[in-house]
């Protein structure tokens, strides 16, 4: 690294979150291109026997084999650690992937977690059906109870879990408020902000330990890629890229130069998604068939205020309860023509989904209830489209009811 890269990322490191968006990370190579190169390469040559033992020692840094170390998904790693606040960030192969590695880095058996009972249907069952067999107890308490997560707590807690907009119903955890308590009894504050993103929430600043993504939804953010990435202090960065290294979640080198582009505009798209949702939501309410809106930028919203205070905006997730059973929320998803049928989100096309038979399907009926995952409960991310044109799609799901 030359000089002037030096000079770059000392300005870099004090730069507004749109500026390190774009630019952090990136070191130029001698070719002198302007924007990141993807370096398709699974292993890299050394000058010699010595040096080469050197890389694979740890001596002398530098690249050794691109399961662990590529300079693409490294651009990737520093960036979305940059902004987030973070020491080191580390790439995987999907949001799931970064969760499993997370947990597997930093647990043991006989170790306890806690974690928020709204979190994605996958993440509640890998945690109790999974980590389970190796010995790790999971406790479920409310995200918005902090006497929950206080009663929960055990001698062997060591990490406390929990996702903040939750997935589906948007409850708002007070991330500094949990991580009190995690810091009270030595164990880690790990918060998924998916459907923030570092453009609206920043869970290190608030106090959290560990930030974790889905890189397949917002930091995309048109559907294209599947990846994960954490991020946190260097010390358990180094345990969570040692995971890596010997069990290969890897993320690759073209997935991660998506998600660099992707990230370029991710502030301008973050606010693009929470305007149209807040304007859906509102227009929601006020029609003829839908029982409930969930969405925190709703004043009465019961997280409305905390929201306000420890986010930028709202985001571009909201789900709604419509009249009726299945069958109702099936006609309303069916009749709609613009929105995607998917359980992805963050893309720039809207998706709808019903949540109790997709993304919480896999979970008990007494799961799902405890979660609020209703049978007449519809999930929304907002994409990018003229919201007008949505309103209109939704009206073609009213009429169905």
């Amino acid at each position: 690294m030359t000089d002037i890269d030096q000079e770059r990322r000392a300005i870099l490191a004090e730069a507004e979150l749109d500026t390190r968006a774009v630019r952090a990370g990136q070191v130029r190579t001698h070719e002198g291109e302007h924007a990141e190169p993807i370096f398709a390469t699974s292993s890299y040559v050394f000058a010699n026997a010595s040096e080469a033992a050197a890389r694979f020692s740890g001596d002398q840094p530098g690249n050794v084999y691109s399961r662990y170390t590529n300079p693409t998904v490294r651009t990737f790693e520093e960036r979305i650690a940059a902004l987030e606040g973070a020491e080191q960030g580390v790439a995987t192969s999907s949001g799931m992937a970064a969760i499993l590695t997370t947990c597997m880095a930093l647990l043991k058996a006989g170790d306890h977690l806690i974690c928020s009972r709204s979190v994605f249907g996958t993440t509640t069952v890998m945690l109790t059906k999974y980590l389970g067999k190796f010995g790790v107890e999971t406790t479920f308490v409310s995200p918005t109870r902090i006497e929950e997560w206080k009663a929960a707590v055990k001698p062997n807690t060591r990490m406390l879990f929990l996702e903040t907009p939750s997935n589906p119903l948007a409850e708002i955890a007070d991330i500094g408020a949990i991580a009190d308590v995690a810091r009270s009894y030595n164990s880690y504050l790990v918060v998924d902000n998916c459907f923030c993103t570092p453009a609206l929430q920043q869970p290190l600043a608030l106090g959290a330990d560990i930030v974790i993504h889905s890189a397949t939804k917002y930091l995309d953010g048109q559907g294209r890629c599947v990846g994960g990435a954490v991020v946190g202090r260097k010390e358990e960065m180094a345990e969570v890229l040692g995971f890596v290294r010997s069990a290969g979640p890897t993320m690759s080198a073209f997935n991660a130069w998506v998600f660099l582009k992707g990230l370029e505009t991710l502030r301008l798209r973050m606010e693009a998604h929470s305007a149209s949702a807040l304007t859906l939501a509102t227009w929601l309410q006020q029609q003829t068939g839908i029982d409930k809106v969930f969405y925190s930028g709703l004043p009465e919203h019961p997280g409305h205020e905390l929201a306000a205070k420890q986010q930028r905006a709202f985001g571009g997730v909201l789900s709604f309860r419509v009249s009726g059973d299945r069958e109702a929320a099936w006609r309303f998803i069916d009749a709609t023509r613009l929105m995607s049928i998917t359980a992805n989100l963050g893309d720039a096309k809207t998706t709808i989904v019903h949540p109790a038979t997709t993304t919480h399907g896999r979970l008990s009926q007494e799961e799902r209830d405890a979660a609020g995952i209703t049978d007449n409960l519809i999930r929304i991310a907002v994409g990018l489209e003229d919201v007008n044109d949505l309103k209109a799609d939704l009206s073609r799901g009213l009429a169905a009811l």
